[in-house]
């Protein structure tokens, strides 16, 4: 097994010393189960996204996170445009730190589900990139800090209904495990895996600006290209504030960094298949992002910011 992770990391172009930080074969096999067609693209309220859960949360056994009251599964009605009252499923767990102030890692796990297109006879959208690849991170990361026990309290965090209006992360926050004001910062993860350019942005730092030394940091040494932006409020679509689950977390004034890539041609599309996404890049992607959280949860003073910039 030690051979294989070496020989898979070095067709993904990861340096040898770096094999044992995040599992490449456990990262792909995550990818690409939750966006087969067994899940029937995920879509909240349905038979395949209650299969995703059963996935998840017995990959959250297998890591070890501490569930909250005994659980790891935490439902919410929401009515979609179609007006049918609709049940999601929000799945965390947590691995304890020195500090019970909290570090919130998230990455929603719903997807369009089943749906005609007329670009493809294929009839599932199995969001590969968006978001398996955000739920294959947050896996990652979990298994790494369990093994590296934290400063701070890590909660993981995967999040139902996020293409619904974000209604996994705003019943989140209205019955959140620990007050908003205990929670230090929102890591975001939506879309990290399909990029050409080898580009990796981070939203964030424009409103919370003490955040970006950290970021600089972590950005040149990276092996790719972790670009901060797409957090101007005059950028209209571009802007990506409130474009992802980070967004409810920055309402109620909690700090955010939050990875993506930028629109591709397989967004949104029957084509955003496992198949399609760039894994070398993936993988240093997630490397990158855990360097961040490592970056955050040993240097990141526990008071929040006093020069954040708050911008609705």
């Amino acid at each position: 097994m030690k051979w294989y992770c070496f020989f898979l990391g070095m067709m993904l172009g990861v340096p040898a010393f770096s094999q044992k930080v995040v599992d490449s074969s456990a990262l792909m096999k995550d990818v690409q189960k939750l966006s087969s067609d067994q899940f029937e693209g995920r879509k909240a309220g349905t038979r395949g996204s209650r299969l995703a859960q059963f996935y998840i949360i017995d990959r959250f056994k297998k890591i070890g996170l501490k569930p909250f009251h005994d659980t790891y599964e935490y439902p919410f009605f929401f009515q979609p445009r179609d007006g049918k009252r609709t049940m999601g499923t929000n799945l965390y767990g947590y691995i304890p730190g020195q500090l019970k102030t909290v570090i919130v890692v998230s990455a929603h796990y719903d997807h369009l589900g089943i749906k005609s297109s007329s670009e493809s006879q294929d009839s599932v959208f199995n969001g590969a990139d968006d978001n398996a690849s955000g739920v294959g991170g947050l896996l990652a990361l979990a298994q790494y800090f369990k093994e590296h026990p934290p400063r701070y309290t890590l909660l993981f965090v995967a999040f139902d209904a996020e293409e619904a209006g974000l209604q996994g992360a705003k019943a989140f926050m209205k019955m959140p495990p620990v007050p908003a004001g205990q929670m230090r910062l929102n890591i975001n993860m939506d879309m990290i895996s399909h990029n050409d350019k080898n580009e990796l942005y981070v939203c964030g730092t424009r409103q919370f600006p003490d955040l970006k030394k950290y970021i600089d940091q972590i950005a040149a040494g990276s092996s790719i290209k972790l670009i901060a932006g797409h957090d101007n409020p005059d950028q209209g679509h571009d802007n990506w504030i409130n474009q992802s689950d980070h967004y409810e977390f920055y309402q109620q004034k909690v700090p955010f960094l939050y990875f993506g890539v930028e629109d591709h041609p397989d967004y949104h599309k029957a084509s955003d298949e496992f198949q399609t996404i760039n894994k070398s890049f993936y993988y240093k992607a997630v490397q990158t992002i855990l360097d961040v959280v490592k970056k955050m949860d040993s240097d990141l003073p526990e008071n929040r910011f006093s020069g954040a910039r708050i911008m609705n």
